[in-house]
């Protein structure tokens, strides 16, 4: 087998992992045209709800199922993590054909374990959610002058322990009419007109349409069902159906059919086709959204500009001072003074839990750099919202790749501290492979028992779970293995003072030196407690989060911001002659972790209110310690690489005897 058989082997490979692209688009693919009288069909995803935070299928109601069965759409790994299970349903349109009053289905009398789980969907507020050529339903409603958008529509709503159901739908599908049958034009790349085709397809020279818009309207009618005995499914209803979302008027009752129906209307609209997104990015508060992050980064900019500034005077001042002394000033300094200089022979120390320490610094370097490479890609637009479930599979393929990086560090620096001769770097480069991910899979396999037993969409399928596993051990493993092979076969990092035998006795300091190192998360915190509200808000309220380059932006910040933050903190304990600075640099900027914890907790009591179940509770804080972990063991390690750096550096600038 040659190179190149193997390059299209591992192209394969990848382009299996990141799953089929049908039905999705990422730039650089095309639009789907569309003639008119060319059939259109609706899938469903899974119901979600923001009070349980479990979705389910949509199946599991009763609704109507299609005539030709239920189907999976093509998922990849992205969207089975997230819960996303989309389906055909019985919902079918034909392009530019407006259509009312069509009969869906009449379902069997509602038993009562159908009438109690319809009851209980109805009173969590359970949201049903469409999607037409890849764009979500979307729902406008008006509350004191200003228009909410909303994604999807409510399964029914209770009034006065009575629960109505929504079972009539008036459907919009805004259309834009192309003349132009070449795509770059469509897509508005003109100049690269000459170089794409046209789509090819039968029909193509005739002018076609697109989907730009996809809105639902819901209702609760109450409808004859003795009229409907004969009917087949997309018959004609027969009588008027007045849609009023203002009324309802169809209660559910144990031992009684529901009956379905549904409208579709086409609107023509200026709105082009890269444009038809705007409508789900553009959620409630943009204004000070943009307005919080710039005021923020202009204040966190502000005080690491000072702090910066402050530290390089006063570090350059202790060098230059100390250098321009002669050998005997500075030895009569050394026994006058105290501070940094005289913990030259203790400062390179092997810390407490060394091996740990390297395992750590290993792990965070390969979620570091996983952040850093999903987030860049997400700005410049390869995870958009169209492509379900592709900013997970990227933050997978990303992590098990990196896995290469965090078995170099850890080994290295392992070999650096001394903790062990150069024959001990496959079980450092195991327990880098094992550290995080057992974590996460122990907290994950926890959580999907209780999804499980609660037959929610969000509960992994076992297959997944295999699948993951092979994902762990036969790529990430062999990666960070061969990450440690190199970092073992690397030169260690040269110290530049030697280490005394006797370590040096720590004077009594005036306060706890963690208490600082604890209360130093608060810089780094600022910088991004704003933009962590509508992260919140996306991941457990469903909204669209998508200001990808902002969050790059303040992703960057916050390491610059622990860098400086575990330096100044590194520097203050060096002076108080305290020498064991190792472990108090990781967690003087890992601790912003503890806050982002607590942010978590406050935003379950005060923002989540509805959250209703001790399973719920569990669930949200469950995620919330996974994602406080893989935060602590990146912040953790930019704080301690950049306080290693420093003293090396610091100890390499002047001469110490």
């Amino acid at each position: 087998m040659d190179f190149f058989d193997e390059l299209k082997i591992w192209f394969l490979v990848i382009s299996l992992a990141f799953g089929s692209g049908c039905g999705f688009y990422l730039p650089g693919s095309y639009p789907h045209k569309y003639v008119a009288g060319d059939p259109l069909s609706v899938k469903v995803n899974s119901l979600t709800s923001i009070d349980t935070e479990m979705p389910f299928s949509y199946y599991s109601l009763p609704f109507c199922e299609p005539p030709d069965g239920i189907k999976d759409s093509a998922e990849n790994l992205g969207e089975l993590l997230m819960g996303d299970r989309i389906e055909n349903s019985p919902y079918r349109f034909n392009m530019s054909s407006n259509q009312t009053e069509i009969f869906l289905c009449k379902t069997g009398p509602l038993s009562s374990d159908d009438f109690k789980l319809m009851k209980e969907r109805i009173g969590e507020m359970y949201q049903v959610n469409l999607i037409l050529d890849n764009l979500p339903a979307i729902r406008y409603t008006e509350k004191d002058g200003l228009v909410h958008r909303w994604t999807g529509y409510p399964v029914g709503v209770k009034i006065q322990d009575v629960y109505y159901i929504f079972n009539h739908l008036k459907f919009t599908v805004l259309v834009h009419k192309y003349e132009e049958t070449n795509v770059a034009r469509v897509m508005g790349t003109g100049d690269a007109a000459e170089m794409i085709p046209g789509i090819a397809k039968s029909g193509s020279d005739v002018p076609g349409y697109m989907v730009v818009g996809f809105k639902v309207v819901p209702c609760s009618v109450v409808h004859n069902v003795d009229l409907v005995k004969d009917l087949k499914m997309y018959g004609k209803y027969p009588s008027p159906v007045s849609c009023d979302p203002l009324t309802v008027a169809m209660p559910i009752k144990e031992g009684q059919p529901l009956v379905f129906t549904y409208e579709v209307t086409f609107e023509m609209s200026e709105i082009n086709w890269p444009s038809r997104w705007d409508a789900y990015l553009k959620m409630e508060g943009s204004k000070v959204h943009w307005f919080s992050i710039l005021n923020s980064l202009m204040v966190i900019i502000f005080l690491a500009g000072i702090v910066l500034v402050i530290f390089l005077r006063t570090v350059r001042r202790d060098l230059t001072r100390y250098e321009e002394l002669d050998k005997e000033a500075q030895a009569q300094m050394n026994e006058e003074l105290s501070g940094w200089k005289l913990v030259v022979g203790d400062v390179f120390r092997a810390p407490a839990s060394a091996d740990l320490l390297c395992v750590m610094v290993g792990d965070g370097v390969q979620i570091l750099g996983m952040a850093v490479v999903t987030i860049l890609f997400a700005a410049l637009g390869f995870m958009s919202p169209a492509s379900r479930g592709a900013l997970v599979t990227g933050m997978l393929f990303f992590y098990m790749i990196l896995g290469f990086a965090a078995g170099y560090v850890a080994v290295r620096l392992w070999r650096t501290i001394g903790c062990g001769d150069q024959k001990g770097w496959v079980s450092v480069s195991w327990k880098v492979a094992l550290f995080f991910p057992g974590i996460a899979f122990s907290i994950l396999t926890v959580l999907n028992f209780l999804l499980w037993h609660s037959n929610s969409t969000g509960a992994i399928p076992f297959l997944t779970f295999i699948v993951l596993l092979l994902l762990w051990f036969c790529i990430s493993v062999p990666l960070t293995l061969g990450g440690g092979y190199l970092g073992a076969r690397a030169s260690p990092i040269e110290y530049p003072v030697r280490t005394n035998q006797i370590p040096r006795e720590i004077p009594p300091q005036r306060y706890p030196s963690w208490l600082l190192v604890l209360g130093a998360g608060t810089l780094p915190f600022g910088t991004l407690f704003i933009e962590l509200f509508f992260i919140m808000s996306s991941l457990w309220m469903g909204r669209v989060y998508y200001v990808f380059g902002f969050l790059f932006v303040v992703l960057i910040l916050l390491v610059v911001v622990c860098a400086e933050v575990s330096l100044v903190l590194t520097y203050m304990h060096l002076c108080v002659e305290d020498w064991k600075w190792w472990w108090k640099s990781f967690f003087a900027s890992g601790s912003v972790a503890m806050y982002i914890f607590l942010y978590s907790v406050n935003y379950l009591v005060f923002d989540l209110k509805s959250l209703s179940g001790v399973v719920s509770a569990t669930l949200y804080l469950g995620y919330s310690l996974f994602m406080v972990l893989a935060i602590m063991l990146a912040t953790g390690t930019v704080g301690f690489l950049s306080s290693f750096w420093f003293v090396h550096y610091l100890f390499s600038s002047v001469k110490l005897d």
